[in-house]
């Protein structure tokens, strides 16, 4: 076995917590139930990764079983990895049906063509999601198994969810192959990122369901209250107050938990209105800005906005419309403006 491939198997045993390694190799296969009962594993998990490497060593592993183990683990732990989402899109609305074979021989014909020196490993899972890995290399050098790209593609739908290495401009062919393999058109990034697929996966396929707003804030009335009687009716209204913004929080972000967004961003265009007195726009141009939002649970912290006191109720759909965007139903129509000024969405 190769000294390189022995070392990646050691350090991906390594990242396993102890408890779940003998669970994780009987789910690889690579090694026998009679190999891994030879395995003491109760000791450190340095003198275990040892012990599997010399088994591995026994079985003549490459590269290719090594491969699959680091699949294992990273589907087992996506949340260790960053994922973004990608939309491909076709010319029609045919559609066609799915050959795991055809769509493997051309992903890797499309990315050897443009790149010799890269390792492809495919695992297909039960819910009809490609695992794919690709170990990136250069012309002169050997794909470095350290600095991987993930790719997961669910047959049967447009979106891809890419987790890429330090090594970026891979990104473009890794996009081309894909879009040959499935026999889409082209494919742009949805601008959703996350550490958890799982919440992605929630809101592109529509398992989470958000409520449309369709209220806007009323403000308190004025009340002539007695002297005496203020007190008490400073405390109902405050009361009442919490609970219309628990009320109107409910039915915006609905009873069950948020999917775990951390990034999202989108461009906005609108039109500046001023006073035609001023006089401070010579030409109507629209005003373009472009939108970020990152937070380590971003819908939770925007849901917890108005009960914290830090925002009315219910938010701006310009808050609460972010995982509507990914559904293409991502349509601003506010007469606030998101930054000082008054704006206007065209």
């Amino acid at each position: 076995m190769d000294v390189t491939v022995a070392e990646y198997i050691r350090r991906t045993v390594l990242k396993i917590p102890r408890d779940e390694i003998k669970t994780m190799l009987q789910k690889w296969g690579f090694l026998s139930e009679t190999q891994l009962q030879t395995i003491n594993f109760h000791q450190i998990k340095e003198n275990i990764s040892q012990d599997v490497v010399q088994l591995c060593e026994e079985n003549s592993a490459d590269i290719k079983q090594a491969a699959v183990l680091d699949i294992i683990y990273n589907h087992i732990y996506p949340n260790k990895r960053v994922w973004s989402v990608y939309q491909m899109n076709k010319t029609g609305e045919e559609t066609e049906f799915f050959d795991l074979t055809d769509f493997k021989k051309k992903f890797k014909r499309r990315l050897r063509s443009a790149l010799k020196n890269v390792t492809i490993n495919f695992r297909e899972y039960e819910d009809n999601a490609v695992w794919i890995r690709i170990a990136w290399g250069t012309p002169y050098t050997k794909p470095n198994q350290y600095k991987t790209s993930y790719v997961v593609y669910h047959s049967q739908t447009p979106y891809v969810f890419i987790s890429v290495s330090v090594l970026k401009s891979n990104l473009p062919l890794l996009c081309q192959a894909l879009v040959v393999a499935s026999n889409y058109h082209d494919i742009r990034e949805m601008e959703l990122r996350s550490h958890s697929l799982n919440s992605l996966k929630d809101i592109v396929f529509k398992r989470y369901s958000q409520n449309f707003q369709t209220y806007y804030p009323r403000p308190l009335q004025e009340r002539n209250m007695a002297p005496e009687s203020g007190d008490l009716r400073i405390i109902q209204e405050n009361r009442n107050e919490k609970e219309r913004i628990q009320r109107v929080n409910q039915e915006v972000f609905g009873d069950g938990p948020q999917p775990k967004l951390e990034f999202a961003q989108y461009k906005l265009e609108t039109m500046f209105k001023s006073d035609p007195k001023m006089d401070v726009l010579d030409e109507k141009e629209p005003f373009r800005c472009l939108v970020k939002f990152s937070s380590p649970h971003l819908l939770e912290s925007l849901k917890s906005l108005a009960p914290a006191g830090m925002a009315d109720a219910p938010l701006s759909p310009l808050l609460t419309c972010i995982p509507q965007k990914a559904r293409n139903y991502f349509k601003i129509r506010e007469k606030k403006g998101f930054f000082p000024g008054s704006f206007v969405s065209p």
